[in-house]
Formats: structure tokens, sequence, C-alpha cells
């Protein structure tokens, strides 16, 4: 048996076991390896390991003191497969990142001193610089729990995340194919879409070119007789489109996202400047990604895209007002130093901390699971 450090988190509206990078080097085992044994997959319940059953309680936070200039932290995310036997490491988790600045505190890796401490952060999945706020008055680290986000019915601590320049940092183009829409083939609908590469590829689609409003619960969704199955197609033929895989099979389960979006509901009063229902992991998300937030409120400011079609013309110029499962998300949208800025405000808490056990192998399930 091996016990290996790890404080476990909830960041944003996800939950994630944060790790330090040095201490998934195990002997003989690779990391993908490891994570998968750790969280007990492939099971649909994990019931072996740590991970929850779901894609937002399945992930993973890999954390590093960085030497690079102008970066503190570097920051590594896994989403660990569930039933598949996989470790994705395609994309980031704008949810997870937020416990990055306050562990990273906690470590002693960045200092503190000012009432309010900045960290630099690189997401080497997608080489990504996010730049995060954390309170730190008197240079301690204040976690209280003082702000409130939806999908997440208890307050937590406050961490103001903003992506620097996050445009085509997977794809090298905020829009992949050069199009601000795009006609998928007919054995997908041929719908039109937009596909957009900000904090994470994103499909955009109309809901309503799926026969549903947008706007329904996502229990609803996910009965609706072969929905799921037919965005997952749209899904992974947009991701070839993309160039994120040579064919519709290749495509990772968790890159492109995909969203569904429509026009705010006028009675909803919540001040909304779009409906989204977002998949995550081939299921509808309970809120919506923060990555593919930032994506959205990209699209949304460049006209010709479906997602800057539904918005009202005399919505706030910086930043959008997302209504989702959850409740409204709000991005803002800045400007530093010439260089654009897009991000939101989210909480974490830590939940536990601790170390998780490794058992030796065999790292296979048995024959009678």
């Amino acid at each position: 048996m091996r016990e290996i450090a790890a404080t476990w988190m909830r960041g944003g509206t996800s939950k994630c076991w944060v790790f330090r990078r040095d201490d998934l080097q195990v002997p003989d085992l690779s990391v993908d390896e490891v994570l998968l044994r750790i969280y007990g997959s492939p099971d649909h319940r994990q019931v072996d390991g740590v991970g929850g059953g779901t894609s937002t309680t399945s992930k993973a936070v890999i954390l590093a003191p960085s030497e690079a200039a102008g970066v503190d932290v570097e920051y590594t995310f896994a989403q660990v497969g569930i039933e598949e036997a996989k470790v994705d490491w395609g994309s980031n988790c704008g949810n997870c990142s937020a416990v990055v600045a306050s562990f990273a505190i906690r470590e002693g890796w960045v200092r503190t001193g000012a009432p309010e401490t900045t960290v630099r952060v690189l997401n080497t999945n997608t080489d990504q610089l996010i730049v995060q706020h954390v309170p730190t008055p008197g240079g301690v680290l204040d976690e209280e729990a003082s702000e409130s986000i939806p999908g997440v019915p208890f307050l937590g601590a406050p961490v103001r995340m903003g992506f620097v320049d996050p445009a085509g940092r997977s794809t090298g183009h905020l829009f992949p194919t050069g199009h601000q829409r795009d006609a998928l083939s007919e054995a997908v609908g041929g719908v039109i879409v937009t596909l957009v590469d900000a904090g994470a590829p994103v499909v955009a689609a109309r809901a309503a070119d799926f026969g549903v409003r947008g706007d329904e619960d996502i229990a609803e969704l996910d009965l609706v007789p072969g929905l799921l199955p037919r965005l997952d197609a749209v899904r992974r033929e947009a991701g070839v489109l993309m160039g994120l895989a040579p064919t519709p099979e290749a495509v990772a389960r968790a890159v492109p996202k995909l969203a569904l979006v429509s026009a705010p509901d006028p009675a909803g009063g919540e001040g909304t400047d779009l409906t989204v229902r977002m998949l995550s992991m081939g299921r509808f998300h309970p809120a919506v990604p923060v990555t593919g937030s930032v994506a959205l409120t990209l699209a949304a400011a460049s006209p010709g895209t479906v997602v800057h079609d539904l918005v009202p013309e005399d919505r706030p110029a910086a930043g959008l007002r997302l209504g989702t499962p959850a409740g409204r998300v709000s991005t803002f949208a800045e400007e530093h130093h010439g260089v654009p800025v897009v991000g939101v405000v989210r909480t974490y808490r830590r939940l536990a901390h601790g170390s998780v056990v490794l058992p030796d192998p065999p790292l296979l399930p048995s024959a009678s699971a």
C-alpha cells in the first residue's frame, strides 16, 4: 500500500482531489494508472475509490510551483473516466481552477503581504494563463465563506479568475474553421453551429434545431428520446472540423464541449442575456463549465455566430449573463495592457485533507466485478 497526500476541495460547482505533482510519481506506474486506481475506475459507482460517480466529482487537480517567468503555479487538470479506464487530459476545468490559488498559498509557494494576493496560474492542458485574486488581509489567507454562486447551496470563499487572452488555446484560433458558423453534414441533421475555442473548445448549437426549448430542467432533457446520442454525434463531427481528432470515433469525451443555446426568457426576471444547457462527459451539466462560459462570452461578442444572434442588442457591453439550470452565471470581459481577459468569480472550500491509499497491484478489476 502507498499513501498519497491529497486535499479534497470544492471548486465552483465541481469537487476535485488536489495533489502535488511529485506525489503522483509512483515507480512502474503511469499517472493515468495511479489516478484510475485511486478513483476506482472503471466502475459506474467508483465504489472502490474516491471518485464520486459523476463527471463533476471525478476530477483531479495536479499542482507544482513554477520556475517560468511571470508564473507562480503550474496546474494540470485530469478528468478521470468513470465507466472507462481512461484519463482525459485534453481540456481544463474552470471550476476546479478555483482551488489553485489558495492551495498554493497554503503550501508556501506564493508569498502574501497585501490585503489581496494575485496568483498567476498556468494551466498546462491548454497553455492558458489564469490570474487569480484571493483576499489575504494582514498577509493571511482568508477562507471565510462570504460569497454565493449558482449551483452551490452554501457560501464559499471567493476567488476572482481572469483567463488571459483565452482565444485559440487548444486549436490556435478563436474560430478553428475560420468561420463564425458552420453547417454540419446531413448525417447529423445538417445543423448550423458555431465552433469556438476560448477557455475550451465549444460547439454552440441552437436548442430549437433539436426540438427542445433550451430552458428545460436537465433531468427532463436527459430523457428526451435520442437527444443525447444525436448531440454526441454533432459534437464528434464538430471535433473533427476543429482539428481536435482525425475521426469522430477518436474525439475525446471531454472536448469539445457542446452548448445548447436559446434566447433569454423575458419573463424569467433574472436579467440574463442567453440561456444555455451544456454537456459535460455525455450528460447535461448542472450549471455551466467556467471554460465554456468563457467561450460563449467571446462568441456572443462576435457578429455572425449563433450565440450573437440570440443575445439582446442592448445587453451590457462587457461580459455575459448566462441563464443556467442552477441560476444566473455572470462573466466579465476586460482588457489589461492591450490583452483581453475574460473570467468569473467562483467560490471554493476545503472539504478534507489527508491521504488517499493506492493499493498494491493488480490494477484491473477482478473477474467477479
